[in-house]
């Protein structure tokens, strides 16, 4: 018995050890192996895949997003493409400033061209007159009458700036009433028959019958003064303006139409931009502040209408606008 003992002891302790041995060593790898897994799965979730995701939620807040179940599995895809809308909205962006700032520009030198030539004309007449020129009563006459001119040009500019500043802010607040539309485009010819007569231009009113809107009678008058007085100065010797009124449904179409110069397609965009002229030299020959346009855009607007512009260049133009009829609405 005890034989047996001693060569089972001798047999299996050498076994026991080498088992223990070999289980030591595949625990060991099994629990490293384990250990890396989980720390290489917390390391980039924590320190990759956590930051992206911010980046990504950050990212589509900035374009705001409402949808977020269209959203790509591929989280990286789906950063690319948001930066790339990102960089593309801020190309946008800078070009939108670089042509505020480049109309800026020109605004502030329209402006300041306008202002200027009629300083230097009073300052001119004035430098005549305390020259010697005041005691000559024929020529102290005339420079006085053209500084007067000039005076009032600087009132009239300053008067449409104005205008249109309130305009913009909403601080202009417009009275509607009921008017005869035919009735004040006939008298507002009647204001421009002289310039009209003297380049043989005719205005004729396509209505018989009285067309009544609802808006602001005084505003709107402005509207037609500036679009039949610039008819006459770009219509053609011995052309024609006419003024048609068009009742539809609830509105009335309005069109100032002139057979003169007409404009070329790719001047119409900046057409009611402030001091915008098609011929410089021309506009400012004919006289005018240059703003005439503008206020006709911004009056329309706080009528929440548009104004519209059909051209060709020999054959004429059309200024079109609609205004509330106030038969439509029992006004």
């Amino acid at each position: 018995m005890a034989f047996i003992v001693a060569f089972f002891s001798t047999l299996l302790i050498p076994l026991l050890s080498s088992l223990s041995l070999w289980l030591f060593i595949v625990l060991f790898f099994l629990s490293t192996f384990l250990f890396c897994f989980f720390f290489l799965n917390s390391t980039f979730t924590n320190f990759i895949f956590s930051p992206l995701e911010k980046i990504h939620s950050s990212v589509s807040s900035q374009k705001n997003h409402k949808n977020n179940n269209d959203k790509k599995n591929d989280i990286i895809e789906n950063i690319n493409e948001e930066i790339k809308g990102l960089i593309e909205d801020r190309k946008n962006e800078v070009d939108r400033i670089k042509k505020l700032e480049q109309y800026r520009k020109e605004y502030i030198g329209n402006v300041s061209h306008e202002l200027k030539t009629p300083v230097f004309n009073i300052q001119g007449y004035i430098l005549t007159l305390l020259d010697g020129a005041l005691d000559d009563k024929k020529v102290n006459s005339d420079y006085l009458m053209r500084a007067e001119k000039s005076v009032e040009r600087m009132i009239n500019i300053i008067e449409d700036l104005e205008s249109i500043s309130q305009l913009e802010t909403g601080e202009l607040v417009l009275e509607m009433e009921r008017f005869d539309i035919i009735a004040m485009s006939k008298d507002v010819c009647d204001g421009q028959e002289m310039n009209a007569a003297a380049k043989g231009i005719l205005f004729s009113i396509k209505n018989d019958s009285p067309v009544y809107v609802y808006a602001d009678r005084f505003r709107i008058r402005q509207v037609l003064t500036n679009l039949i007085v610039n008819s006459v100065k770009y219509g053609k010797e011995y052309g024609e303006t006419y003024i048609k009124a068009t009742k539809t449904n609830d509105t009335v179409r309005i069109d100032v139409i002139d057979n003169g110069i007409g404009i070329a397609r790719e001047y119409i965009p900046r057409l009611f931009e402030r001091f915008y002229r098609v011929d410089k030299s021309r506009s400012r020959d004919q006289g005018g502040t240059g703003l005439g346009l503008s206020i006709v855009k911004h009056i329309l607007e706080a009528h929440n209408q548009n104004i519209n512009v059909t051209s060709t260049i020999g054959e004429g133009t059309t200024f079109s606008f609609n205004l509330k009829s106030s038969e439509a609405n029992n006004i």
